[in-house]
């Protein structure tokens, strides 16, 4: 090779050099980062299933009956890290990307996820009565996706931010829906307002209150007294006082009645709790509320009566009171709008529960004052227990524990019998879901919309099913149900929480991703 040749040489491979280098080190910047997508990616997939059965996050729901606030429709619902990012009329029309998936419900409805905002759990202490893991997954199998857990029949009671926090500990990874807490008002903290503000500031999305015994030693009944001084600092808060409404009152019409039967005679049971003890605690309580008016003294705060048993005299106080502008509402509760004092057997004692189920005529008024829109919003009052607690062998009315389990059946059982009523899907998601969300003052819930968390039941409303041995219960005692044995109509399919799939067929995520809600 000549000279001039080996300098040339020398100035190709000098020019050429650069680019080689810049050529190399971008091959094996993109093998390395491939390298790197493939040992990450099983792992960003193992997180997203373990918290939903769905892989993808961003998705489309279609159906031809989707509930929505201007109604029902058929169309899409797009759905893209766990929030509903746009809401398109006209089934069928969606995103045309290949790397959206689209899941096609057809006739089925799609419908926000129910909102149960009175529920017992019993975490801390009384596990073997529910907790957290069977609950929520009773709740996901039942289209429920969110709900509020009561302050009793835990142990300790949740009554200060010391044991609000223990709740909250027990929850830990041990939830499938999201869950808010209220607060418990007693006498000690009723009167030790820097007590009840450490609780409310802790994050308790209102307080709750028995005017009659609970039955629980560590959450004694609150005074009209308590009360008053309860809601001069929910007023501040802005949030809720969710009261028991039963005050024991003493007839010696009542007590010879209770002589003509025994405790396994469910007339026994229901002549000691009569509409009058319903009447006397609400007459107490809308003494109260005329001063949560605006421009009153409690501007701010509010009063909602629990689990409304009597329909006469007791829900006449209560439309007064709202008439007149006071800041009241009240609720019932499916087994007060299925079941009937005629029908219970004696000995029977899966019925029980306080106030107690009354006759039929005064089911039909509940269920007229439910479509009227007297009655605000429908809870379930799951209150579980074991089942040496419930002393069905005994059949003791007046000695077992009081309470329904129904977590898992809000929505078949308001279906069933509500449609016989003419109540309406619009009117059912309203009573489960917006209502619901509004007045525990949980943002972000409660309707198909844009913005709104992705929370959705998808369900058959023609599909019957037997509620017997064979029909997967999570609770954990399902035996103690008085819904068993029920033939219902009203088939959850899949239920999304937040965009994660919960549950589909019988079967739920394998973890448990709910998420703690805590007012600010």
């Amino acid at each position: 090779m000549t000279m001039v040749n080996q300098w040339e040489m020398e100035q190709f491979v000098w020019r050429v050099l650069p680019l080689l280098t810049f050529l190399i080190s971008f091959l094996v910047f993109f093998y390395l980062h491939d390298s790197y997508r493939a040992q990450l990616h099983p792992l960003v997939k193992l997180t997203q299933n373990k918290c939903s059965l769905l892989h993808h996050r961003h998705f489309w729901i279609t159906s031809k009956r989707i509930v929505t606030p201007q109604g029902i429709i058929s169309g899409s619902v797009e759905i893209k890290e766990g929030k509903i990012i746009s809401v398109t009329e006209g089934y069928g029309k969606q995103g045309n990307s290949k790397h959206e998936e689209v899941i096609d419900y057809g006739d089925a409805v799609v419908m926000p996820g129910l909102i149960d905002v009175h529920v017992h759990l019993d975490e801390p202490g009384r596990t073997t009565w529910e907790g957290f893991d069977t609950g929520t997954r009773a709740a996901a199998a039942g289209g429920v996706t969110t709900i509020v857990d009561m302050p009793l029949n835990n142990h300790p009671t949740t009554v200060s931010k010391e044991t609000l926090k223990l709740k909250l500990e027990a929850a830990e990874n041990r939830i499938y829906v999201d869950v808010g807490f209220w607060g418990g008002l007693i006498p000690e903290n009723a009167l030790n307002k820097s007590v009840l503000e450490g609780l409310l500031s802790a994050g308790v999305l209102g307080l709750k209150s028995f005017m009659c015994p609970s039955g629980i030693s560590d959450f004694p009944m609150t005074t009209i007294h308590h009360i008053k001084e309860g809601l001069s600092v929910l007023a501040k808060y802005r949030r809720p006082l969710y009261v028991h409404s039963e005050i024991q009152q003493h007839s010696k019409k009542h007590l010879e009645l209770d002589d003509k039967g025994g405790p396994r005679t469910y007339l026994t049971y229901l002549h000691s709790r009569p509409p009058s003890w319903e009447e006397a605690a609400i007459k107490e309580l809308v003494g109260v509320t005329k001063d949560t008016r605006t421009g009153g003294p409690l501007e701010g705060a509010h009063v909602h009566v629990a689990h409304l048993s009597d329909s006469s005299a007791s829900l006449d106080l209560i439309k007064e009171a709202k008439s007149r502008g006071d800041s009241i509402s009240v609720e019932t509760c499916p087994h007060y709008l299925t079941f009937s004092s005629e029908e219970i057997p004696n000995g029977d004692t899966r019925f029980k529960c306080s106030p107690p189920i009354r006759d039929a005529y005064n089911r039909e008024k509940l269920w007229k004052a439910v479509l009227e829109g007297h009655i605000d919003l429908l809870s379930s009052d799951h209150s579980p227990t074991v089942p040496q607690m419930k002393l069905l062998e005994e059949g003791d009315f007046l000695k077992a524990w009081g309470g329904i389990s129904s977590l898992q059946f809000d929505l078949p059982v308001t279906w069933t019998y509500g449609k016989k009523h003419g109540l309406t899907l619009e009117h059912l998601s309203l009573l489960w879901s917006k209502k619901p969300a509004t007045f525990a003052g949980i943002e972000s819930k409660g309707s198909i919309a844009v913005g709104n968390h992705a929370d959705i039941v998808v369900w058959k409303p023609e599909v019957e099913f037997e509620l017997n041995e064979h029909y997967p219960v999570f609770l954990k005692h399902p035996s103690l149900s008085a819904y068993m044995g029920r033939r219902l109509s009203g088939k959850v399919l899949e239920t999304f929480v937040r965009g994660n799939l919960v549950f589909k067929k019988g079967k739920h995520a394998p973890a448990a991703c709910g998420v703690p809600i805590l007012a600010k």
